[in-house]
């Protein structure tokens, strides 16, 4: 059970498949966050290095090095950064990049950090340029420069600060600048989840909260989860609720998928947005090309909906495919909509390279 606090109030925090958290999500992940690496599933890599990190900076009895986790939402940025303080037996200080809109804002937060305690910084790309540069001089040297005063009156009071670990977690990694970049000593980036892990995430869901599974249902469940233990445990929710209301209360593979049916997501985790981007694309185009705005008034959304929301997960499924030309569907397309593609178009094949 590995996620993030990521909230959003656009259209992928509405989705059942959507990554970001919203209100429900929070409350339920603070009671199945693993407490530690021990339980912490997947990202065998990450955590095997991350441990290595924080066991030589606990042996040196020093503070850990700055840590900059990237990736999706939903994968368990905000849980090791919950782990990471808890290795090193230090509080956490949380807050995100959005909310950090003036240098004095960081100051006052960085001035007011314990020594070893954990600042973690979610969306750290989205911070506003001031404080950033702020941060470079707080990361390296543990010192900020503190302005008083206004034009040429204007002085600087250098405020030392404790030694600290900042944890940065972003879903846009090539929108942090080098220099900021550098000064983490351990990067690193979570991948998507295999089913086989979502099932050990979905079992272990279950079981704190006390819902009957059986094997086969958990990997009905992990089947649809999008690669995402946030996705994951959120179907699970919605399943648990149609097994005690239709069933009785025990989650089978015959029961995850009448239950996912009703919420309309199908057996690759696709919902009603993704399959209506399909359809319009297939049969009002026949498979493409066509631009991003005509599809999206063909499907009645936003263009930045389609774009932003239906397109990531669609392309990386190998659904969809952005041509200079415009949006192409490719043969797993029309297999999965059960449709055939028309004959000569070659399924827009022809396109995928900008031919």
């Amino acid at each position: 059970m590995n996620w993030d606090d990521t909230t959003d109030t656009g259209a992928d925090a509405e989705r059942l498949v959507g990554a970001v958290a919203d209100r429900e999500d929070q409350a339920v992940e603070a009671a199945l966050r693993p407490k530690d690496l021990g339980e912490f599933i997947g990202q065998e890599k990450v955590r095997e290095q991350l441990d290595l990190v924080l066991r030589a900076a606990r042996a040196r009895g020093a503070t850990a090095d700055h840590v900059l986790l990237s990736g999706a939402p939903g994968l368990g940025k905000t849980t090791l950064s919950m782990i990471i303080a808890a290795e090193m037996g230090a509080p956490i200080r949380i807050t995100s990049g959005p909310a950090i809109q003036h240098a004095g804002d960081l100051a006052a937060i960085l001035s007011s950090l314990q020594e070893g305690e954990v600042l973690f910084l979610d969306e750290i790309h989205r911070m506003s340029r001031p404080a950033e540069e702020m941060l470079y001089m707080a990361m390296e040297d543990y010192r900020v420069d503190v302005i008083v005063g206004k034009g040429p009156g204007a002085t600087a009071i250098p405020l030392e600060l404790p030694p600290f670990t900042l944890v940065g977690a972003t879903t846009r990694a090539g929108l942090l600048p080098p220099p900021l970049r550098d000064r983490f000593g351990f990067t690193a980036h979570m991948e998507f989840y295999e089913p086989r892990e979502l099932e050990r995430v979905v079992h272990r869901s279950a079981n704190l909260l006390d819902v009957e599974i059986d094997p086969a249902g958990a990997a009905e469940i992990a089947g649809r989860s999008r690669g995402t233990p946030r996705i994951a445990n959120r179907l699970l929710r919605r399943v648990r609720d149609y097994a005690q209301v239709k069933a009785d209360g025990l989650i089978t593979r015959e029961i995850a998928h009448a239950a996912l049916a009703v919420y309309e997501v199908d057996e690759r985790g696709l919902d009603r947005l993704d399959r209506a981007v399909l359809e319009a694309l297939l049969k009002l185009f026949g498979g493409g090309p066509v631009g991003l705005s005509t599809l999206a008034v063909a499907v009645g959304e936003e263009r930045e909906t389609v774009e932003e929301v239906a397109e990531p997960f669609l392309v990386r499924e190998g659904l969809l495919a952005r041509t200079p030309r415009g949006r192409v569907a490719t043969p797993a397309a029309w297999a999965h909509l059960g449709l055939t593609a028309p004959r000569g178009t070659g399924s827009g094949q022809q396109d995928l390279f900008g031919a």
